[in-house]
């Protein structure tokens, strides 16, 4: 019989404990995967649930995290949209870390150094869970996207494209 093995919590999965939302966490290599596609095939998840998390600058100044499906790209034209706003942008890597608390890859919508306003593409209304990732590589967090949408007070919009 093999032993499950025991997924160390991270500060995501504390945040979740302590607000008593369900999840389910899921870890696999991080040298194998860090590409949400790649995270989906790892995990043996339609793509279209594995969620990745992406932050951007608008020319007001003001940052926006957008989480998407691994089957899409953010369309920048419809996130300034729902933002409210004439352009957004990708931040530069390097500000990544800075700004959220989180590095490249793992980066999740839940715990980042302060709470940005947050999109959740629309898509996740109709799974019964996604995963977003734990708060570093080689961790997921599956979870209901309403509860997670409450929990870091996202809203859903129409922001992916479809990849070409």
């Amino acid at each position: 019989m093999s032993k499950k093995k025991e997924i160390a919590k991270t500060n995501v999965m504390r945040l979740l404990d302590e607000a008593k939302i369900p999840y389910t966490p899921h870890s696999y290599d991080p040298k194998v995967a860090i590409s949400a596609d790649d995270v989906a095939k790892v995990l043996n998840e339609d793509p279209s649930h594995v969620f990745k998390t992406l932050v951007t600058v608008a020319k007001s100044g003001e940052h926006y995290v957008f989480v998407l499906p691994a089957t899409g790209e953010l369309d920048l034209k419809k996130a300034a949209k729902a933002a409210g706003e004439k352009n957004i942008e990708m931040i530069p890597q390097k500000n990544l870390l800075p700004l959220t608390g989180y590095i490249h890859g793992g980066c999740s919508p839940i715990g980042m150094k302060k709470a940005f306003v947050t999109f959740i593409d629309a898509s996740a209304e109709n799974c019964s869970h996604i995963f977003v990732s734990g708060g570093k590589i080689g961790v997921q967090v599956e979870i209901e996207p309403h509860a997670l949408a409450e929990f870091v007070s996202a809203s859903f919009a129409p922001i992916t494209e479809e990849k070409r």
